[in-house]
This record gives C-alpha cells, structure tokens and sequence, in this order.
C-alpha cells in the first residue's frame, strides 16, 4: 500500500488517540523498538505529547502521539434558539445548528492546529465504533483547517496488546465517511427532538402543579429522549401489569410416592384448574381407584451449552445479575481494565470469534493462574477433549472481536473488589465458550391414576465440562427411583392443592437491557446511559435487588402521552430511527433523507402532543396537586439578564415572585443583594437574545415587557422592549410610576363616600401623590398614594351614548349593574358598580348626568390649559405627583382618572412644566 511521504526522510507523523491513557499505552507499545520515548506538555495538562522513531511499511516516521478526550465538539443551536424563552420549541425541528469546539477543550485543538502544521501523516487512534469514527472526523477537521496537505490514516485494533498495535499501524486503513455520517444524523436527531419536547413539558407542568421532588425545583427540569422515553415506557408497562393483575384462585392435584430408593415427586399434566367443582370431581376419581400405572419410561442424553462469546450487553446483563452491579458501574469499570491492558474493547455488538483469532494463545496466558489455570491446562490437553470451538451467536458489527481477556492478573493492588469480579467474568466466560457442554442423563416416568397422566423428572450430571470453570451457572437435578412400564403402586400421598396466580416481577436491571437489545433502543455503548437518565432526573427508583419501579412523576409523563394516542413512550418510532442510523451507516440511506423523515414524523407528534396537552396536565393532576403559580410555556422561570455589577462574580437573572411580581436579581442572593425591581403593571416578562449597545459591563440582555393596561397612563405602549442596565429612560419612568402607584398601594373608597358607604367631602389633594425624586426618598418622607390605579377611557362620562341606559365600566368596558343605596344618609340613592368583584367602579347615577366630556390636553398644549393643571398641582401636597405626571386633558379625549374616575392633574417631575412629560424633558440630560 502506497502512502506517500516526505521523500527519502524520515515522515512526521501525528498519532490522536481518544483518551490520554491510550495515547500513552500505544506509545510505549510502539516506542520500545527503538529505544523508548521522550514526553512534553501539549497545550492541555492532560493531553502529553510523545515523540519517538518509528518505522511503517519500510518508511522511517518520526512519530508524535497524542489525544484528545472523547468528543472534541458539540453540537448546538444558534446563539437566538438556545435560550427557552427565545422561540417557539417547534421551531428547534428546523433551527440551524453548528458543531464547535466547546471553551473547555480549545487547548486539545491548538495542540492539534500547532502539531499538524509541522507534520505530514495524521493517523487516527480512535475506538473502531461509529462513535470513534464521528470523533476521527471532528480531529480530522481541526488538522486539516491547520494542515491541508495532511495524509489521512485510521488504526484498527481491538486491544492495547503488543500484537494488536504493532499490526494495527502495519495496516493502515482509511476512515469511513458513512459512519461518521451516521452519528450526525443520530446526534442531531436527539437534539432537535429533545430540547423540543424538554421545553415543552418543562414550561408546561413546572409551575402547574406542587412536584414531590427532592431538589430545588426552580431548576427543575423535565427531561424529554427519544431513548429514554421508551425505556421509562418499559418499566411503566411492567408496572402497569402488576397493578392490573387479579390473583386468581386454582386448583391443582400432586402425587408422591415414596420406595427404598428415594421419593418421587409427579406433576399433574394439566398444570391446574380454575373450576374448583370439575377439580374436586377429578380428584375424587383418583382417590376412588388410586393405583399408580407407570405408562412410559424416557431417558435421554441432554446437553447444557456454554454461552455465546461476550458482548457488551450480554457483559452488562450478567454483571447485573451475578454481582448486582449496575450497567453504567459496569462500563466504567470495564472501560478501566481495557485501558489498562487487561480486556478487550468492551463496547461490542459481536458475539462470534473470527476464525484468524488465535485462540489458544489467549488460553495460554492463563495457565498459571492459582484459580482456573488448571481448568486451561485441561482445556489446551488434546486428550482431554474439552476444546471446542466457541459458537456463533450471529452477530458481527465487523469492528471489534467479543470481550476478552488480554492480559493475564491474578489481580492488581489498585483494583477494587469490581475490578476482580469483571475480569473474573470475563476469563471464566472466555474460558467456557472454548469448552465442550455439560452432559446429563435425564428421566422422565409418565403415570396414570384413573385415567389422569402425571409425570416426574430426574437428572444426572455425566460430565461437567464447561460448568468446572463457570461457577455462574447451575445445573442440577434430583435422581429418581426406577420404575418400569407397567409397574403399578399405591401413591404416598394424593394430594389436592390450592394456589393463586401472580404478578409478573418488576423489570430487573437485565430484565430492561434485554428490552432495550430486542427493541433496539439505543447501542451496546449507550443503554447504560439511558438507564442513569431516567434515576437522575426522578423519573423511575431501583431497589437493592436491581428491579425498577416508576415514580409517579415518571409514572404521570408516560400516561400523558399514552392518552394522547401517540406512543412516544413506545420503543416503535426509535426502533425504526435505529434501524435508519444503521442504514447510513451502510450507505444504503443518506444522511439529509434520514433526518428529514425523521424530524416529520417527530414534529408531527410534537404538534398534535401541543394541541392535547390537556390531557399531560390530567395526567399530571391525578399524581400531584396543582399549584398557584401561573402556568409558563414560553419562557425559563430563570435567565440570564447581565453580570452582576455589585459581586462581579455572579449574574442577574430574570425572576417572578411569588405575588407574580418580576425582578431582576443576583443569583447569588444572600451573598449578594443586588437586586431591580421591576413595575408592578407588568403582566409578562421575557429575555431576549438582543444585546443592548449602550450598558457596561456586558453583555446586557433587553427584555419584553407586557403591561396592564389599566396599571399604566394612556401614552404608554402595553408592550415595550427596554433595558434594565439604566438606558431606557421609559422604563425608569414606569418604575418611578410603579413605586408610588401598585406597589403597597392601597385601594381607596369612591370619592365623596366614606368606608361605610357615607359621603362626604374631599379636597383635590386627596387625589394627587406626595412625591419624591428617588434620590430624596428616606425614612422621614415615605412616599404615599391614596388613589388607586391609572385608569383611561375615551370619555369621561360612563353611559354610553349608543346605548341608551346602559353604563360601562371605565376600568374593563363591561356593562355594570345598577343596585340601590341603603345607607342611612344615602337610602334610595341609585348607583353603578361593576359586576367584576375585584373592580373598583363606583358611579352615582345622579353624577352622571352632571359629568361633561373633557378632553385630556397634549403636548402642544395652550398656556390657559397649562395654567389650569397648574392651579390643580398647586393644591397638592408639597411634592409633585408623579401620578398626574403631566398632562390633565388633551383634545382625544384621553386623560388621567382616579380609582373613582376623578381627572388628575400632574406636570413634569424634572422641571415642572405642566405641558410634557419627563421622558422628553429638553432639561432632562443636561
């Protein structure tokens, strides 16, 4: 094979494994021929580089070996879709997204940039899994941006043994695009769909209801995968069945007969019955004639085969079930002993040796262990003839061999008590796939008692085989006494039994793993991962026995969905993206036509999930209780706004409090109090993804605001996009308003009434502020408002004119109803009030045909009219009241209204001119 180089000298070769302790083991492995190696510190602490002579295929190299740590990029979305509250979650099924080196892991692709500048070859030491290929080609990008002219090369091997290396660099091959792509297409599958459904249900039922959970859960999140969804869907369908289960009563008849040989025990051939009359009639014919008949006598070799050779889910299944140890402590162990040297590649799907395997030579590494080696030595003595050729299981993913050992231990003095028992399995378990099976003499003796057949069944073990060396398994038997056809006895006892059906148990932990391998729910190196996703989150417990059982929250999700008609907790729709994957990866679907059928059919689901949500919050309420939170599915409860200017070690993040107020607070609290409060007119509050240019330090987030517009003066926009980092002068204008307006404010009676309802007579002051500019306010001087809101109408007047007799309340534009005084100064007077309770309209009906139209003056204003607002601000208390701020009326016919639908007058709080507002004082910034 040509590859090309640097001429006659020596070629610069860059070697990237995927983790620094393989990059050092196949190194040494390399570097020993020539005398060893020298080590220096590449950009990362963690990632060496070292240098030594090497030769490939006749060509002198000199080579570097370094590594990177499992992915070197991640794939995202913009920078506008990764805020929640940024778009509507459905758009993330077309959003753009990128792949980026992340900010911790820039050192890796420098030494990468700054090592491949000065080399010819790149040679790939990636894991040979699709995985490994998407990492090849995220490494190859990095070189090649820095290197163009690079000679691109992929490492083959299965484990870091001398013979494995060494051959692996004389067999250079080249990476495979199709793997790689197949990885994509996964990755970006996972991420559309989950951040989408994740927001969804997350906004949707995080504030809805009081969840039991034992963390703080402002920053709760529930989670959405297209794996894990339908492994909770496993475990919630086992659980679903238990409880449906009606134990059932059964009847059943045995049969002992007890010689000098021994005791025999016979089953009835029906099993049971669940008609107690017909098994009473039954067993009273037996009782009647009870000799015994033996009708047939079988005795047969049987076989006990030794199991496949180990796969990665197979490792997992029985490292549960032998030593209860989890999937995810299970791969993370193994993956220790493979860096080491002492097993194969765990993650594998093949369970079948290659015939070029040299088998023996594994064997014979373990001859002098003080355990099994004799059991080797036995397994290698031809005459012993307990060879044979392990069996094929049928399945090669034509990267790695099964797991096993490749490094002989009689344990190492930093392994842990999980280290011992893995390796353990997996030399037992390689030894026994090489074995011959176990053999055994089985009986079986058939009987009749009144014409109803009932058998037993003895077994003898003739020779172990297999089972010497695998203590795992069992096979053992009783021995019968022997019978002959024909023979006739009287039965020991005759007996008729009751029992009750029972519930299937709770999925085991190798219960769900064989699941998720028949469902095809995820690959041999990521069901573990699925698993721990759906204990983190709370969505399912595992008992020391490893059995699963849901929590109601996961338990809640899975019903939600399930009423939907949509079995997104099913394993139907991964299955089939599964099998797509796959089909990339085999280059008989393209990647761009993987995605886009996949993400239809997921939106699909997602929209019509959108639409029925009704039916997660049902599901959710039979759980859990509801809370008084508003519900939110738009924005995160919690986002950034700015960094913290008080600590410079913090950030401000948007919140609601638990009156439904916003504010903008450190996230540091109580370290840090720094704290804006925001209006109380405001009804909703979003951060956006625009930066503010003006406001330091940033960067500084603008937020939309939505304002009541009752709470607000009428030349005010209800919407309105502002700055918290001191800009945005209306916004200061609206927290002045605020200050001395909803906040602490108390509702006043209509004016000319008192409490009880009496009237009496009010000064105009009585309708203004005593105001403060905010740097005035103190102890001595609190602010005081007695008015209860801004209110604006088109007319002053409440009866409408188009609709004779009918009164409109000023506040929400509703009909209000007309009832009668009874008051003792008031007794007969009729009134108005709004039929909303929490509506403070009040008219007299006798006001209303004294009240005249009066218009709200503008900016342009006349002196006359300015000189009459002022009149009216003269006659207030001593401050200006921000609450008039200006304005009383204007030839709109808008103006400023009291609670009791009174005009205020104000003027400008920075100059006191009554004809503008503060926000265009020409005073204002000088």
């Amino acid at each position: 094979m040509h590859r090309g180089g640097g001429g006659g000298g020596a070629v610069r070769v860059l070697n990237v494994a995927e983790k620094p302790s393989v990059a050092k083991s196949v190194a040494e492995i390399l570097s020993r021929r020539s005398g060893g190696m020298q080590s220096r510190p590449g950009r990362s602490q963690y990632n060496r580089v070292f240098e030594f002579n090497y030769a490939i295929g006749g060509q002198a190299c000199h080579m570097l070996v370094t590594s990177v740590t499992g992915h070197l990029m991640e794939l995202e979305f913009d920078d506008r879709f990764r805020r929640w509250h940024s778009c509507d979650p459905v758009e993330l099924f077309h959003a753009p997204v990128r792949k980026s080196v992340p900010q911790d892991k820039l050192p890796i692709k420098q030494t990468l940039e700054e090592e491949s500048r000065r080399c010819q070859w790149l040679v790939l030491w990636l894991d040979c899994d699709r995985e490994g290929e998407n990492i090849a080609y995220e490494v190859i990008e990095i070189c090649t941006g820095a290197n163009s002219r690079l000679n691109i090369w992929r490492a083959r091997f299965s484990a870091l043994i001398d013979r494995e290396i060494h051959e692996a660099v004389q067999n250079l091959d080249r990476p495979n695009k199709l793997f790689a792509d197949a990885v994509d297409a996964r990755q970006e599958i996972d991420l559309r769909i989950g951040a989408s459904f994740t927001r969804f249900q997350t906004m949707l039922l995080k504030d809805a209801f009081v969840l039991d959970v034992t963390w703080d859960d402002r920053n709760l999140v529930l989670s959405y995968g297209p794996c894990q969804f339908p492994t909770l869907g496993f475990i919630v369908e086992r659980f679903w069945e238990i409880q449906a289960h009606e134990p059932e009563e059964f009847w059943t008849i045995n049969c002992t007969h007890t010689s000098d040989e021994g005791t025999a025990s016979f089953g009835w051939i029906r099993g049971h019955l669940f008609d107690y009359s017909s098994a009473v009639i039954i067993y009273e014919m037996c009782i009647e004639e009870p000799m015994a008949t033996v009708q047939n006598v079988r005795n047969q070799e049987k076989l006990k085969y030794p199991p496949y050779p180990l796969s990665t889910v197979e490792l997992q299944k029985r490292a549960s079930r032998y030593f209860r140890m989890s999937s995810e402590r299970t791969m993370k162990v193994a993956e220790e002993l493979y860096q080491a040297g002492f097993i194969s590649y765990p993650r594998t799907e093949t369970d079948n040796f290659s015939p070029n395997t040299d088998l023996h030579t594994i064997v014979r590494e373990q001859l002098d262990h003080p355990v099994w080696g004799q059991y080797a030595q036995r397994l290698l003595d031809p005459e012993a003839r307990l060879w044979r050729n392990p069996s094929n299981g049928g399945h090669d993913d034509k990267a790695h061999p099964p797991i096993h050992p490749t490094k002989f231990s009689t344990g190492e003095s930093n392994w842990s008590p999980d280290h011992t028992k893995l390796y353990e399995l997996v030399v037992r378990h390689f030894l026994a796939c090489c074995s011959q099976p176990a053999v055994g003499a089985e009986t079986t003796v058939v009987i009749d008692i009144a014409g109803e057949e009932f058998n037993a069944s003895g077994r003898v073990v003739l020779a172990k085989n297999y089972l010497d060396v695998y203590r795992f398994d069992s096979w053992g038997g009783t021995l019968l006494p022997t019978y002959n056809i024909g023979q006739q006895f009287v039965p020991t006892t005759l007996t008729l039994d009751s029992g009750v059906t029972r519930p299937p148990p709770l999925l085991s932990e190798a219960d769900l793993l064989s699941c998720m391998d028949k469902a095809g729910i995820g690959t041999d190196a990521t069901m573990h991962d699925h698993i721990k996703k759906l204990l983190d989150p709370g969505y399912a417990t595992k008992d020391e026995n490893t059995r699963f059982s849901p929590t109601n929250l996961g338990e809640a999700l899975v019903m939600g969905y399930d009423e939907m008609g949509y079995e997104l907790w099913k394993p139907y729709l991964r299955s089939m993206m599964e099998a797509d994957m796959k089909s990339v990866s085999m280059g008989t679907k393209s990647k761009s036509e993987v995605l886009e059928s996949c993400l239809q059919q997921m939106k699909a689901c997602f929209l019509d999930a959108r639409v029925q949500k009704v039916k997660l919050l049902d599901a959710m309420g039979t759980f859990f209780a509801r809370s008084n939170r508003p519900i939110n599915e738009t924005q995160n409860p919690i986002e950034v706004v700015r960094p913290c200017g008080a600590c410079n070690e913090s950030e401000m993040v948007l919140k609601r409090r638990p009156n439904g107020e916003f504010m903008v607070g450190c996230r540091s609290y109580p370290q840090c109090r720094n704290v804006v409060w925001l209006p109380g007119s405001l009804s909703e509050a979003a951060v956006t993804n625009q930066v503010c240019p003006v406001c330091t330090p940033g960067p500084v987030y603008k937020l939309q605001f939505k304002f009541r517009r009752r709470d607000i003066p009428p030349n005010f926009d209800v919407d309105h996009l502002g700055c918290v980092g001191g800009c945005d002068d209306i916004l200061k204008e609206l927290i002045e308003i605020s200050r001395f307006g909803s906040r602490g404010q108390t509702t006043a009676p209509a004016r000319g009434q008192t409490p009880n309802g009496s009237r009496q007579g009010a000064s105009r002051q009585d309708l203004h502020t005593s105001f403060r500019p905010a740097g005035q306010l103190n102890s001595e001087n609190p602010p005081v408002m007695q008015s209860q809101g801004f209110r604006s109408t088109h007319n002053q007047n409440p009866r409408n004119a188009s609709d004779a007799g009918q009164v409109l309340c000023t506040s929400c534009g509703e009909p209000s109803i007309s009832l009668t005084a009874n008051t003792e100064a008031n007794r007969g007077r009729r009134f108005y009030k709004c039929q909303n309770p929490d509506c403070g309209f009040f008219k007299w009906e006798d006001e209303l045909t004294e009240a005249t139209p009066r218009g709200r003056r503008g900016r342009g204003s006349s002196r006359q009219a300015s000189a009459s607002a002022s009149a009216g601000r003269r006659g207030a208390a001593q401050g200006r009241g921000r609450r008039g701020r200006g304005r009383n009326t204007d030839g709109d016919g808008m103006m400023f209204v009291s609670a009791t639908g009174d005009p205020v007058s104000g003027c400008c709080f920075t100059c006191g001119d009554p004809s503008h507002f503060a926000n265009v004082c020409p005073n204002r910034r000088r």
